[in-house]
Protein backbone atom coordinates (compact mmCIF):
# COMPACT_ATOMS: atom_id res chain seq x y z
CA UNK A 1 0.00 0.00 0.00
CA UNK A 2 1.11 3.54 -0.73
CA UNK A 3 0.53 6.47 1.63
CA UNK A 4 0.17 10.21 1.27
CA UNK A 5 -0.54 13.25 3.42
CA UNK A 6 -4.10 14.46 3.86
CA UNK A 7 -4.02 17.85 2.17
CA UNK A 8 -1.48 20.15 3.82
CA UNK A 9 -1.63 18.27 7.12
CA UNK A 10 1.00 15.90 8.47
CA UNK A 11 -1.54 13.07 8.72
CA UNK A 12 -0.53 10.01 6.67
CA UNK A 13 -3.36 8.09 5.04
CA UNK A 14 -3.47 5.13 2.69
CA UNK A 15 -4.12 5.86 -0.98
CA UNK A 16 -7.35 3.91 -0.61
CA UNK A 17 -9.99 4.84 1.96
CA UNK A 18 -12.26 2.01 3.09
CA UNK A 19 -15.85 3.26 2.96
CA UNK A 20 -18.23 1.80 5.54
CA UNK A 21 -21.64 2.67 4.09
CA UNK A 22 -22.20 -0.97 3.06
CA UNK A 23 -22.36 -2.18 6.65
CA UNK A 24 -24.96 -1.95 9.39
CA UNK A 25 -28.55 -2.89 10.03
CA UNK A 26 -30.76 -3.60 7.02
CA UNK A 27 -33.35 -0.87 6.46
CA UNK A 28 -36.09 -0.29 3.91
CA UNK A 29 -33.92 2.40 2.30
CA UNK A 30 -30.80 0.21 2.21
CA UNK A 31 -31.77 -3.48 2.03
CA UNK A 32 -28.33 -4.36 0.64
CA UNK A 33 -26.23 -3.54 3.72
CA UNK A 34 -24.18 -6.27 5.44
CA UNK A 35 -23.95 -7.18 9.11
CA UNK A 36 -21.01 -7.61 11.46
CA UNK A 37 -20.06 -11.17 10.50
CA UNK A 38 -20.10 -10.37 6.78
CA UNK A 39 -18.23 -7.10 7.29
CA UNK A 40 -15.36 -8.40 9.44
CA UNK A 41 -13.38 -10.22 6.67
CA UNK A 42 -13.47 -7.13 4.45
CA UNK A 43 -12.20 -4.76 7.15
CA UNK A 44 -9.52 -7.33 8.03
CA UNK A 45 -8.38 -7.72 4.41
CA UNK A 46 -8.23 -3.94 3.99
CA UNK A 47 -6.13 -3.55 7.14
CA UNK A 48 -3.82 -6.45 6.27
CA UNK A 49 -3.21 -4.82 2.86
CA UNK A 50 -2.13 -1.58 4.54
CA UNK A 51 -5.35 0.45 4.34
CA UNK A 52 -5.39 2.56 7.52
CA UNK A 53 -8.17 5.00 6.55
CA UNK A 54 -11.81 4.13 7.36
CA UNK A 55 -14.76 6.43 6.58
CA UNK A 56 -18.31 6.20 7.91
CA UNK A 57 -21.15 8.58 8.87
CA UNK A 58 -23.68 8.93 11.65
CA UNK A 59 -26.53 8.55 9.19
CA UNK A 60 -25.32 5.32 7.56
CA UNK A 61 -27.76 2.55 8.46
CA UNK A 62 -29.15 4.75 11.23
CA UNK A 63 -25.90 4.75 13.18
CA UNK A 64 -25.24 1.03 12.99
CA UNK A 65 -22.42 1.46 10.47
CA UNK A 66 -20.55 3.40 13.14
CA UNK A 67 -21.25 0.64 15.66
CA UNK A 68 -19.87 -2.07 13.38
CA UNK A 69 -16.89 0.05 12.39
CA UNK A 70 -16.08 0.84 15.99
CA UNK A 71 -16.26 -2.78 17.03
CA UNK A 72 -14.10 -4.11 14.22
CA UNK A 73 -11.32 -1.52 14.31
CA UNK A 74 -10.73 -2.44 17.95
CA UNK A 75 -9.92 -5.94 16.69
CA UNK A 76 -7.54 -4.68 13.99
CA UNK A 77 -4.97 -2.49 15.72
CA UNK A 78 -4.32 0.04 18.49
CA UNK A 79 -6.54 3.09 18.02
CA UNK A 80 -3.64 5.42 17.14
CA UNK A 81 -2.77 3.31 14.11
CA UNK A 82 -6.22 3.79 12.55
CA UNK A 83 -7.34 6.96 10.75
CA UNK A 84 -11.06 7.10 11.48
CA UNK A 85 -13.49 9.49 9.80
CA UNK A 86 -17.20 10.08 10.26
CA UNK A 87 -19.75 12.71 9.27
CA UNK A 88 -22.58 14.88 10.59
CA UNK A 89 -25.61 16.54 8.94
CA UNK A 90 -28.26 13.94 8.08
CA UNK A 91 -31.42 13.37 10.07
CA UNK A 92 -30.84 11.14 13.08
CA UNK A 93 -34.16 11.56 14.87
CA UNK A 94 -37.58 13.06 14.08
CA UNK A 95 -38.58 16.54 15.11
CA UNK A 96 -36.73 19.82 15.59
CA UNK A 97 -32.92 19.79 15.85
CA UNK A 98 -32.72 16.21 14.61
CA UNK A 99 -30.43 17.10 11.70
CA UNK A 100 -28.30 19.87 10.26
CA UNK A 101 -25.19 21.80 11.27
CA UNK A 102 -26.41 23.96 14.13
CA UNK A 103 -24.26 24.16 17.24
CA UNK A 104 -26.86 22.04 19.02
CA UNK A 105 -26.75 19.32 16.35
CA UNK A 106 -22.96 19.20 15.99
CA UNK A 107 -22.20 19.07 19.72
CA UNK A 108 -24.82 16.37 20.26
CA UNK A 109 -23.93 14.28 17.26
CA UNK A 110 -20.18 14.19 17.86
CA UNK A 111 -20.87 12.65 21.26
CA UNK A 112 -23.35 10.19 19.77
CA UNK A 113 -20.86 9.17 17.08
CA UNK A 114 -18.05 8.69 19.59
CA UNK A 115 -20.31 6.53 21.74
CA UNK A 116 -21.28 4.31 18.79
CA UNK A 117 -17.69 4.11 17.58
CA UNK A 118 -16.42 3.35 21.06
CA UNK A 119 -13.60 5.89 20.90
CA UNK A 120 -12.61 9.20 22.49
CA UNK A 121 -11.93 10.95 19.21
CA UNK A 122 -12.19 10.76 15.44
CA UNK A 123 -9.31 11.72 13.22
CA UNK A 124 -11.53 13.46 10.66
CA UNK A 125 -14.98 14.92 11.39
CA UNK A 126 -16.80 15.94 8.22
CA UNK A 127 -19.94 17.88 7.44
CA UNK A 128 -21.94 15.64 5.13
CA UNK A 129 -23.59 18.47 3.20
CA UNK A 130 -24.02 22.27 3.39
CA UNK A 131 -26.73 23.51 5.75
CA UNK A 132 -28.49 26.54 4.20
CA UNK A 133 -30.48 27.19 7.39
CA UNK A 134 -27.56 27.67 9.78
CA UNK A 135 -25.13 30.63 9.67
CA UNK A 136 -21.70 29.47 8.53
CA UNK A 137 -20.15 31.16 11.57
CA UNK A 138 -22.25 29.04 13.91
CA UNK A 139 -21.21 25.85 12.13
CA UNK A 140 -17.51 26.68 11.98
CA UNK A 141 -17.30 27.83 15.60
CA UNK A 142 -18.97 24.62 16.76
CA UNK A 143 -16.57 22.51 14.67
CA UNK A 144 -13.66 24.50 16.07
CA UNK A 145 -14.87 23.70 19.57
CA UNK A 146 -15.06 20.00 18.68
CA UNK A 147 -11.41 20.09 17.63
CA UNK A 148 -10.29 22.15 20.65
CA UNK A 149 -12.07 19.71 22.95
CA UNK A 150 -10.00 16.86 21.50
CA UNK A 151 -12.99 15.01 20.07
CA UNK A 152 -11.72 15.44 16.49
CA UNK A 153 -8.21 15.95 15.15
CA UNK A 154 -9.19 17.52 11.82
CA UNK A 155 -12.37 18.61 10.05
CA UNK A 156 -13.51 18.08 6.48
CA UNK A 157 -16.49 18.76 4.23
CA UNK A 158 -18.45 16.89 1.58
CA UNK A 159 -20.45 17.62 -1.57
CA UNK A 160 -21.56 21.23 -2.00
CA UNK A 161 -21.06 24.16 -4.37
CA UNK A 162 -17.56 25.59 -4.45
CA UNK A 163 -18.82 29.00 -3.30
CA UNK A 164 -20.39 27.40 -0.22
CA UNK A 165 -17.13 25.69 0.67
CA UNK A 166 -15.22 28.95 0.18
CA UNK A 167 -17.73 30.77 2.40
CA UNK A 168 -17.25 28.27 5.22
CA UNK A 169 -13.46 28.47 4.95
CA UNK A 170 -13.60 32.27 4.97
CA UNK A 171 -15.62 32.22 8.20
CA UNK A 172 -12.93 30.04 9.78
CA UNK A 173 -10.10 32.23 8.52
CA UNK A 174 -11.78 35.45 9.63
CA UNK A 175 -12.21 34.20 13.19
CA UNK A 176 -9.09 32.13 13.69
CA UNK A 177 -11.05 28.89 13.79
CA UNK A 178 -10.07 25.45 12.48
CA UNK A 179 -10.17 25.15 8.67
CA UNK A 180 -11.37 22.20 6.65
CA UNK A 181 -8.47 20.06 5.47
CA UNK A 182 -10.40 17.82 3.07
CA UNK A 183 -13.28 17.70 0.61
CA UNK A 184 -15.22 14.50 -0.01
CA UNK A 185 -16.99 14.91 -3.32
CA UNK A 186 -18.27 12.77 -6.15
CA UNK A 187 -15.76 11.96 -8.86
CA UNK A 188 -15.62 9.15 -11.41
CA UNK A 189 -15.33 8.61 -15.13
CA UNK A 190 -19.13 8.96 -15.38
CA UNK A 191 -19.32 12.05 -13.14
CA UNK A 192 -16.69 14.73 -13.71
CA UNK A 193 -18.57 17.94 -12.97
CA UNK A 194 -16.40 18.62 -9.89
CA UNK A 195 -13.46 19.22 -12.23
CA UNK A 196 -14.94 22.62 -13.11
CA UNK A 197 -14.85 24.45 -9.77
CA UNK A 198 -14.36 22.31 -6.67
CA UNK A 199 -11.23 20.43 -7.66
CA UNK A 200 -9.37 23.56 -8.80
CA UNK A 201 -10.35 25.29 -5.55
CA UNK A 202 -9.03 22.36 -3.51
CA UNK A 203 -5.79 22.23 -5.49
CA UNK A 204 -5.28 25.96 -4.99
CA UNK A 205 -5.91 25.75 -1.25
CA UNK A 206 -4.07 22.49 -0.56
CA UNK A 207 -7.26 20.67 0.42
CA UNK A 208 -7.17 16.87 0.37
CA UNK A 209 -9.60 15.34 -2.13
CA UNK A 210 -11.47 12.19 -1.06
CA UNK A 211 -13.70 11.15 -3.97
CA UNK A 212 -16.84 9.19 -3.17
CA UNK A 213 -18.41 6.79 -5.65
CA UNK A 214 -15.19 6.54 -7.71
CA UNK A 215 -16.69 3.54 -9.52
CA UNK A 216 -19.90 5.33 -10.44
CA UNK A 217 -22.06 3.35 -8.05
CA UNK A 218 -20.66 0.17 -9.56
CA UNK A 219 -21.58 1.05 -13.13
CA UNK A 220 -17.92 1.18 -14.12
CA UNK A 221 -17.21 -2.31 -12.82
CA UNK A 222 -19.27 -4.35 -15.28
CA UNK A 223 -20.69 -4.14 -18.82
CA UNK A 224 -23.50 -1.65 -19.22
CA UNK A 225 -26.92 -2.98 -18.25
CA UNK A 226 -25.70 -5.65 -15.84
CA UNK A 227 -27.97 -5.73 -12.80
CA UNK A 228 -27.05 -6.27 -9.15
CA UNK A 229 -29.07 -6.18 -5.94
CA UNK A 230 -27.73 -2.77 -4.99
CA UNK A 231 -28.12 -1.30 -8.46
CA UNK A 232 -31.79 -2.24 -8.46
CA UNK A 233 -32.66 -1.39 -4.84
CA UNK A 234 -30.50 1.64 -3.97
CA UNK A 235 -32.55 4.71 -4.84
CA UNK A 236 -29.41 6.86 -5.03
CA UNK A 237 -27.81 4.58 -7.63
CA UNK A 238 -31.01 4.49 -9.66
CA UNK A 239 -31.23 8.29 -9.61
CA UNK A 240 -27.62 8.98 -10.48
CA UNK A 241 -26.51 6.14 -12.70
CA UNK A 242 -29.42 4.43 -14.45
CA UNK A 243 -29.67 7.02 -17.21
CA UNK A 244 -27.35 7.25 -20.18
CA UNK A 245 -26.57 10.97 -19.84
CA UNK A 246 -22.97 12.06 -20.17
CA UNK A 247 -22.04 9.22 -22.48
CA UNK A 248 -22.13 6.68 -19.65
CA UNK A 249 -22.62 3.53 -21.80
CA UNK A 250 -19.74 4.57 -24.08
CA UNK A 251 -17.50 5.30 -21.08
CA UNK A 252 -18.26 1.89 -19.58
CA UNK A 253 -17.42 0.28 -22.91
CA UNK A 254 -14.09 2.17 -22.99
CA UNK A 255 -13.27 0.93 -19.49
CA UNK A 256 -14.07 -2.62 -20.59
CA UNK A 257 -11.76 -2.29 -23.59
CA UNK A 258 -8.80 -1.07 -21.51
CA UNK A 259 -9.43 -3.73 -18.87
CA UNK A 260 -9.39 -6.52 -21.43
CA UNK A 261 -6.17 -5.27 -23.00
CA UNK A 262 -4.52 -5.04 -19.57
CA UNK A 263 -6.01 -8.34 -18.33
CA UNK A 264 -7.33 -6.61 -15.21
CA UNK A 265 -10.82 -5.93 -13.89
CA UNK A 266 -12.89 -2.95 -14.99
CA UNK A 267 -12.95 -1.77 -11.38
CA UNK A 268 -9.16 -1.54 -11.31
CA UNK A 269 -9.10 0.58 -14.46
CA UNK A 270 -11.84 2.96 -13.28
CA UNK A 271 -10.23 3.39 -9.86
CA UNK A 272 -6.74 3.85 -11.32
CA UNK A 273 -8.11 6.77 -13.35
CA UNK A 274 -9.35 8.47 -10.16
CA UNK A 275 -6.08 7.77 -8.34
CA UNK A 276 -4.13 9.49 -11.13
CA UNK A 277 -6.22 12.68 -11.01
CA UNK A 278 -4.14 15.60 -9.81
CA UNK A 279 -4.80 16.36 -6.14
CA UNK A 280 -6.68 13.18 -5.28
CA UNK A 281 -5.66 11.87 -1.86
CA UNK A 282 -7.71 8.71 -1.27
CA UNK A 283 -10.75 7.53 -3.23
CA UNK A 284 -13.38 6.02 -0.93
CA UNK A 285 -14.26 2.51 -2.02
CA UNK A 286 -17.48 0.80 -1.06
CA UNK A 287 -17.09 -2.95 -0.65
CA UNK A 288 -19.73 -5.63 -0.29
CA UNK A 289 -17.49 -8.54 -1.39
CA UNK A 290 -13.87 -9.42 -0.71
CA UNK A 291 -13.22 -9.10 -4.43
CA UNK A 292 -14.09 -5.41 -4.25
CA UNK A 293 -11.35 -4.89 -1.67
CA UNK A 294 -8.87 -6.86 -3.78
CA UNK A 295 -9.62 -4.73 -6.84
CA UNK A 296 -9.05 -1.52 -4.86
CA UNK A 297 -5.73 -2.78 -3.52
CA UNK A 298 -4.56 -3.75 -7.01
CA UNK A 299 -5.63 -0.42 -8.53
CA UNK A 300 -3.03 1.45 -6.47
CA UNK A 301 -0.24 -0.12 -8.54
CA UNK A 302 -1.96 0.20 -11.92
CA UNK A 303 -0.64 3.11 -13.97
CA UNK A 304 -2.64 4.12 -17.01
CA UNK A 305 -0.91 5.55 -20.07
CA UNK A 306 -1.78 8.96 -21.48
CA UNK A 307 -3.45 7.26 -24.46
CA UNK A 308 -5.53 5.03 -22.18
CA UNK A 309 -6.64 8.02 -20.11
CA UNK A 310 -7.59 9.90 -23.27
CA UNK A 311 -9.69 6.97 -24.51
CA UNK A 312 -11.49 6.73 -21.17
CA UNK A 313 -12.23 10.45 -20.99
CA UNK A 314 -13.20 11.05 -24.62
CA UNK A 315 -16.87 9.89 -24.45
CA UNK A 316 -17.79 12.15 -21.51
CA UNK A 317 -20.19 15.04 -22.04
CA UNK A 318 -21.41 17.52 -19.38
CA UNK A 319 -24.33 16.41 -17.21
CA UNK A 320 -26.51 17.98 -14.55
CA UNK A 321 -24.83 18.37 -11.17
CA UNK A 322 -26.13 15.85 -8.62
CA UNK A 323 -25.27 14.37 -5.26
CA UNK A 324 -25.62 17.56 -3.20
Amino acid sequence: MKYTRLGKTGLEVSRICFGCMSFGKVTEERPWVLGLAEARPMYRRAWDAGINFFDTANVYAQGTSEEITGQIIKELAPREEIVLATKVFGRMRPGPNGQGLSRAAILSEIDNSLRRLGTDYVDLYQIHRFDPFTPVEETMEALNDVVRSGKARYIGASSMWAWQFAKLQHAADSNGWTRFVSMQDQLSLVYREEEREMLPLCLNQGIGILPWSPLGGGKLTRPWGTETKRATTDRYNKTMYENTAGGAPEIVAAVETVAKKRSVSMAQVALAWVLQKNGVTSPIIGASKLGHVEDAIAAVDLTLSADEIASLEAPYTPIQVNGF
